[in-house]
């Protein structure tokens, strides 16, 4: 599986909806699954983004549907970046 980086940024409603259930955090990462993404890490931050995710998927394909169901919503905007380990890169300059 493929590593992404989701950087996220709440929108008004989506802070308001925050701000009435904190839980909804959770609830979102199993709506994931759903998408075949699993959360590996998760920071709120501080900055330009409120999120910034690790996650697994199978393809940019899942990435995609992902962002633009989430997004359609109006509570957040993601954007997403493939991500790999520097072992891998290392690796992969190598070859």
């Amino acid at each position: 599986m493929a590593k992404y980086i989701l950087l996220s940024k709440l929108t008004e409603d989506g802070r308001q909806t925050l701000k009435k259930k904190p839980e909804r955090i959770k609830e979102v990462n199993k709506e994931l699954e759903a998408f075949g993404v699993k959360v590996l890490e998760q920071y709120a931050v501080l900055g330009p983004y409120d999120f910034v995710n690790l996650v697994e998927a199978p393809d940019n394909e899942a990435i995609f549907k992902l962002s633009v169901e989430l997004g359609s919503r109006g509570t957040i905007q993601i954007t997403s970046m493939p991500a790999i380990t520097i072992e891998e890169l290392i690796g992969k300059l190598k070859e």
